[in-house]
């Protein structure tokens, strides 16, 4: 370890996220381990190939002060029957890996988790805090909030201090899923049946997300805490859509289809969660989070234009 240091231990470091993290936390001085499935000569990488109950984390471990665990498995195409995948590397596979940690004598584990373990939408409700029941729906949203409650329980047995971190939609540079087919319609000029929409959804750009975990590495607070984190505005679908196209530079091509008809025609494509995530509200109360002292970096706007830029954006 290099004198004055401290170091890291980052797994996903080669997905969305991980790959901004890094060089922001190098920056911010700390040594990274990034955990990988693939070996790609980066320095200090650790190849795991798989995560889950039974990995061996010893050698990753050594020397190791704080952890940061983003690795998950995500919503994937036909995921029905894949119970036992998604909690055998969300749930089993995020533990294990934290009592290994507790074993290793590490003083801070950070798990990402997602709003999910609220379900999809806060319509009909105030906007989501950290204290709220968990009523989670999908494999990934189930195996995010097990996982929770697991290292609640961890927390509360060794001197390991545990951060939970529960982003909405993140976007970014390198960003796939849901962002990444929003983007390709928007510059491809598609026209979305999409103006009559009237929600508030949160979203979180990579680097306000980075950013609140570097703050959170430098003032690591409690023994177990969760934190809702997302950029300061909250707004609607058609609205969102709009700054993104502004952003890269092109018009949004919107019109208005009733939202009753466009939510019929999401769920006879088989498109539920679509349906729930352009139409139905997201909102999350962020007070905790800012708090802390901490505050998101980059607009709304500012953060699309990172996303869009030609540049490689990191945090």
């Amino acid at each position: 370890m290099e004198k004055g240091k401290r170091t890291v231990l980052v797994t996903g470091a080669s997905g969305f996220v991980g790959q901004h993290l890094s060089p922001a936390l190098e920056r911010e001085g700390w040594i990274v381990r990034p955990v990988v499935r693939q070996r790609s000569q980066a320095a200090n990488e650790v190849v795991v190939e798989s995560i889950g109950p039974e990995t061996d984390w010893r050698d990753a471990l050594t020397g190791v002060d704080v952890v940061v665990h983003l690795a998950a498995r995500v919503h994937q195409h036909n995921d029905r029957g894949s119970e036992r995948l998604y909690r055998g590397v969300n749930t089993d596979g995020t533990l294990h890996l934290a009592r290994r940690a507790i074993d290793a004598g590490v003083r801070h584990f950070i798990f990402v988790s997602t709003v999910l373990v609220y379900g999809r939408t806060s319509d009909g409700r105030p906007p989501f805090r950290e204290g709220d029941v968990l009523t989670p729906v999908g494999l990934y949203g189930k195996s995010k909030a097990e996982a929770e409650v697991g290292l609640a329980s961890l927390a509360q047995l060794g001197n390991m201090g545990i951060t939970v971190v529960r982003p909405p939609l993140v976007y970014g540079s390198g960003a796939k899923g849901n962002f990444s087919s929003l983007v390709r319609a928007v510059n491809f000029g598609l026209p979305l049946p999409l103006a009559a929409i009237r929600n508030q959804r949160a979203f979180v750009s990579v680097q306000n997300l980075c950013s609140f975990i570097s703050y959170r590495l430098a003032n690591p607070g409690t023994k177990f805490d969760v934190f809702l984190v997302a950029d300061n505005e909250q707004v609607s679908t058609p609205d969102f859509v709009r700054r993104l196209a502004k952003a890269s530079g092109v018009r949004a091509r919107l019109f208005p289809l009733p939202t009753p008809v466009l939510s019929q025609l999401l769920a006879f494509g088989g498109l539920t969660s679509a349906r729930e995530s352009l139409i139905g509200s997201l909102q999350l109360n962020v007070a905790k989070a800012t708090a802390t002292g901490w505050q998101p970096p980059f607009t709304l706007d500012e953060g699309l234009r990172l996303a869009l830029s030609n540049m490689d954006a990191r945090c």
